[in-house]
């Protein structure tokens, strides 16, 4: 199993087996907390090789520094199953959010199970920017 693609972003889509990925990033920016980001995805291309047909169970969850989840953890199960003549077989998958909340600046991660074990991490850095100073009365 290789892990081709896996990004946060604006938008993704799977056409047909093709995956199209919006905006990646790993910081979200803002002068106070709690932020509310409207909207993200996930995006994952997973490579199986002829060996490894068979069932996986994936499983996302997003956590903060501390390990605690942000919000309920996101997957499922799904066969892997190729023709007698392929060497491999790429799996897309599209995880949508809406409206994500982040209680506190931090270090946040999305982590990445498959089959129950840890496979990949993203960081994502939620941070402060200083407010814009008033308006000079001269």
């Amino acid at each position: 199993m290789n892990v081709e693609v896996f990004t946060l972003c604006d938008a993704a889509t799977d056409q047909r087996g093709k995956l199209n990925i919006l905006g990646t990033f790993d910081l979200i920016c803002s002068e106070q907390v709690p932020i509310q980001h409207p909207a993200c995805a996930v995006a994952l291309r997973v490579r199986f090789s002829k060996l490894e047909e068979g069932e996986y169970s994936i499983k996302l969850t997003f956590t903060n520094a501390d390990g605690q989840m942000l919000i309920p953890p996101m997957g499922g199960d799904f066969p892997i199953q190729m023709a007698p003549e392929a060497l491999s077989q790429a799996r897309n998958m599209v995880f949508n959010f809406q409206v994500l909340e982040f209680p506190e600046f931090g270090d946040y991660s999305i982590n990445l199970h498959i089959n129950k074990t840890l496979i990949d991490s993203l960081p994502l850095y939620i941070r402060q920017v200083p407010e814009p100073l008033p308006p000079s009365m001269s």
